[in-house]
């Protein structure tokens, strides 16, 4: 069975759009391969992003890529997962079913480790929570209409 394709889209793919793809094909990877990009990538994936999957059992190895690289490629869905308004959540020129689920930016908070630490465990958790079921139900057999 081919494995369904999505791409994670934001801005500088260093914290969400990362996220997503680690924990898409860590607990959906029999299904799903999942890849992220941005449209102003950063150096590096945001070292908060790491520790916080690396928490929960995830060694993630990606790198923060411009979107460029996959406008050619044919994907079955592609999320944007920005939510600031303020914020330019990039549109896709591409193929595959456009979706948006949002979540704030754990970069942009400021304080003490402890506390950016913490926005990135919310937003981890908001990303399982959201849109790891949002996902799978792509694939799920229609539902029967009720009687």
């Amino acid at each position: 069975m081919r494995k369904l394709k999505v791409l994670f889209i934001c801005t500088g793919n260093s914290a969400r759009s990362q996220m997503a793809e680690a924990l898409v094909n860590a607990r959906l990877g029999d299904r799903w391969q999942a890849f992220s990009a941005g449209t102003q990538p950063a150096a590096q994936v945001n070292p908060f992003a790491l520790r916080v999957l690396a928490d929960i059992g995830i060694a993630h190895q990606g790198t923060p890529k411009h979107l460029s690289a996959f406008v050619d490629q044919p994907f079955d869905a592609v999320i944007t997962v920005c939510d600031d308004a303020s914020e330019n959540c990039p549109l896709w020129p591409g193929q595959g079913r456009r979706i948006h689920i949002g979540f704030e930016d754990p970069a942009a908070v400021t304080g003490s480790d402890d506390d950016r630490r913490a926005a990135f465990e919310t937003t981890r958790d908001a990303i399982i929570d959201r849109l790891l079921p949002a996902v799978a139900a792509l694939t799920a057999p229609p539902q029967p209409v009720g009687k």
